[in-house]
């Protein structure tokens, strides 16, 4: 069975040997970074067992390591790391001999993972676990695009120490950002953890007419945007207004349909993250890779499909919502 564990071991892996290709170009710090990121993939298992056995060290390790990479991350920059010599027009020739068959192992990576998901449920149902049950999303995910490398590697006819050097090449280019979605995701957790949830009912009681189904309703949905504009992400922002106004004020009041709710308002928190820089990853990165001469220029072209996509998904909540 493919257990989410060896997944982990893999990306360990890709952190390790990333962190010894900087090394040996000197680059210490960026090495140094990539190292410590890569202890929790590896040594996952082992602090979570010393945790549950009341040790106190995994979480003091944990702790110096996030603020080691906080100041890892405050000495470098995001850079994109130049072609060796030919190997631009390497490139190019290899894309135009390729054409849009590069797309393929993209494309493939969702409707594998779709497929291995729904496979994987029937077998489980019967019995037969070849994916993990507990982590079948994430295990369909991970061998989605395991699959899909090994048929990108076969359309390019390139070599497998080839992809670890690309890969190598897109992490230092994205550098810190690339922790960003997890950060975030985890800030939502431990805001909800804290009570900021109920902080947000009481303001929101306070401000609006939650007898209205309408009002509760905008308030979440805008609640959604503004909190990912500042957190950056609405996997962030969504535990803090479900448990703040759709939990108690939208499902328990107004008996408005989770699924729904759910799904729509998070499309809505998405809003948001195209007009944010806090979305580093979505926003900044681009420019960065790019080398735009405006930083900001993602956000200024996303902020028509923004508002739109807001408006729209507002008004599917109020139709779709309490029906």
């Amino acid at each position: 069975m493919l257990r989410l564990e060896y997944l982990y071991w893999l990306v360990g892996a890709f952190l390790i040997a990333t962190a010894l290709l900087n090394l040996r170009e000197r680059h210490y710090s960026i090495a140094a970074f990539w190292m410590i990121l890569a202890g929790p993939f590896v040594l996952g298992d082992l602090i979570l067992a010393a945790t549950t056995h009341g040790e106190k060290w995994p979480a003091q390790a944990m702790g110096v390591g996030v603020i080691a990479l906080g100041l890892l991350a405050a000495r470098g920059r995001q850079r994109v790391t130049a072609d060796a010599l030919g190997e631009h027009e390497r490139r190019v020739a290899s894309a135009t001999r390729l054409g849009n068959r590069l797309f393929t192992p993209a494309l493939a990576i969702p409707l594998l993972t779709v497929a291995l998901y729904l496979g994987g449920k029937f077998l489980s149902s019967r019995g037969i676990n070849l994916l993990d049950p507990k982590n079948l999303t994430l295990t369909a995910l991970g061998l989605a695009s395991i699959l899909a490398l090994g048929a990108a590697l076969r359309s390019t006819r390139a070599r497998p120490m080839q992809s670890i050097l690309e890969g190598r090449r897109l992490l230092d280019s994205l550098s810190w950002a690339v922790l960003l979605p997890m950060i975030l995701a985890t800030l939502g957790g431990v805001f909800a953890a804290t009570g900021v949830g109920d902080t947000i009912a009481a303001l929101t009681a306070a401000v609006i007419p939650i007898d209205s189904r309408i009002a509760c309703l905008l308030a979440f949905a805008l609640g959604m945007v503004f909190f990912t504009i500042i957190m950056g992400n609405a996997f962030a922002a969504f535990p803090v207004m479900m448990a703040g106004i759709g939990l108690p004020l939208l499902i328990l009041r107004h008996g408005a349909d989770p699924a729904v709710l759910g799904a729509i308002g998070m499309l809505t928190g998405y809003c948001g993250t195209l007009l944010t820089p806090m979305a580093a990853n979505f926003n900044i990165v681009p420019a960065v890779l790019l080398e735009l001469p405006d930083q900001y220029g993602v956000i200024r072209s996303q902020v028509p499909t923004a508002l739109a996509l807001m408006v729209v998904n507002i008004l599917l909540m109020i139709v779709l919502v309490f029906r």
